[in-house]
């Protein structure tokens, strides 16, 4: 049975994730914001996205762009987790994923690091 859950409630939980990142990581995220949405358009079943040019890319040209995004997709996580507690643990999983993304850590070294 799938989680049941408001909107603000799952939006606390992303924000509570973010909260997990130690400061000095969470200090180096620069120009990037974190997004809840219902679900990928084109991939329903995607968990999260990063969207952006990964800190390990940027050059001394890098400038005047658009925050990096990171997404965070609702209803598939509520779909897959069984209770708040199952949830908890893969909304952090899914946000620890995608700023590892904003770093630089591709989904190879993720799998190998656990968090695949």
């Amino acid at each position: 049975m799938p989680v049941e859950m408001t909107r603000s409630r799952f939006e606390e939980l992303v924000a509570d994730a973010l909260d997990l990142i130690p400061e000095e990581l969470a200090a180096a995220m620069r120009n990037v914001v974190v997004l809840v949405e219902d679900r990928h358009p084109d991939e329903p079943d995607l968990l999260g996205l990063y969207e952006g040019i990964a800190l390990t890319e940027r050059d001394s040209h890098y400038g005047g762009v658009l925050p990096d995004r990171i997404f965070v997709y609702r209803e598939p996580l509520l779909a897959m987790c069984e209770d708040e507690e199952e949830l908890v643990d893969e909304i952090a999983i899914t946000v620890v994923h995608e700023v590892a993304h904003h770093f630089g850590i591709d989904d190879e070294r993720l799998h190998e690091l656990g968090w695949g």
